[in-house]
């Protein structure tokens, strides 16, 4: 008879989640920073796909009397030296930037994936050959190799994507590496063989998904470092000149750094903002997918 009876549970608690993704779920929503970061990151994302359209304006057009201060005649952030709202440009900015960011992670997903599985799995002399090109890129100063690359082709958003992606790619193509190189002696992967799967489906339906955890707490924390190269790249103008981002707004202003400070610092503080909620989500990921660090 005990046994039909089921525990009653007791006020406030919660169940538990079932299966490893509700289990990574609660692990991540526990993480107050986590879930700091994750609300910020959403605000920020949200108002720079939608603020245009609510906007209606050219971040470019003068709004105003040039170094107006934040909240003076109806500029919430002031205005810069040429009398551009700094609001507007921020909203307008915050698309390009996490666009470009979003294009070079993908980017380097693409060729750190690659390069890495590749390595990780076959060995031997395609693995030496592998790491070679990366350790030759790895050597290279990011920012100066991705000013090269931008200098010595157009100033487009999609060239500075392409940079990024090409300094970026080698810590991940090597973590990749070392997660291949793990999994492929395990058990499960010697049945696949036994089963005659060619080495596409062992490598793409096999072993990259039980690689993926790391990989996408990486990709994470890549999208931060994407944030702050695009905007290196437009402070030193080397960034599309017809394209409004953050480090385009920082760049023009930091001649009047003295005269109108806000119009320099309020688009690094975003720039600040946006890194870390990144690197807190980031955090959170890589608690949230150790299945050691899980709490079952």
């Amino acid at each position: 008879m005990d046994k039909l009876i089921s525990p009653i549970p007791r006020a406030g608690a919660i169940p538990k989640a079932q299966g490893p993704l509700g289990q990574a779920a609660a692990m991540f929503f526990k993480n107050r920073g986590a879930v700091i970061g994750l609300a910020l990151l959403v605000l920020i994302i949200t108002a720079s796909l939608a603020g245009p359209f609510l906007l209606r304006a050219d971040p470019f057009d003068v709004a105003g009397a040039p170094m107006t201060p934040p909240l003076e005649d109806g500029h919430w952030l002031g205005t810069d030296y040429v009398g551009r709202d700094i609001f507007t440009g921020i909203v307008y900015g915050g698309r390009a930037t996490l666009a470009v960011a979003l294009a070079a992670t993908a980017f380097n997903l693409v060729i750190g994936l690659s390069v890495g599985a590749l390595a990780g799995y076959y060995q031997g002399a395609t693995n030496t050959l592998l790491m070679k090109i990366t350790e030759f890129f790895q050597v290279l100063p990011p920012l100066l190799f991705a000013m090269v690359i931008v200098s010595l082709f157009s100033p487009s958003a999609g060239m500075i994507a392409v940079a990024i992606g090409l300094v970026t790619w080698p810590p991940l193509a090597r973590l990749t590496r070392s997660e291949f190189m793990r999994i492929r002696e395990l058990e499960y992967v010697a049945a696949a063989r036994l089963a005659n799967a060619g080495d596409a489906r062992i490598i793409s339906r096999v072993i990259l998904p039980n690689a993926l955890p790391p990989i996408i707490v990486n990709a994470t924390l890549n999208v931060g470092s994407a944030v702050l190269y695009e905007a290196g790249l437009s402070f030193l103008g080397l960034g599309d000149p017809n394209i409004m981002s953050w480090g385009l707004l920082i760049g023009s202003s930091r001649d009047y750094i003295f005269d109108a400070w806000w119009a320099a610092t309020l688009p690094g503080l975003i720039i600040f903002i946006t890194s870390l909620s990144i690197c807190l989500v980031g955090d959170g990921l890589t608690t949230a997918l150790n299945p050691k660090l899980r709490k079952l």
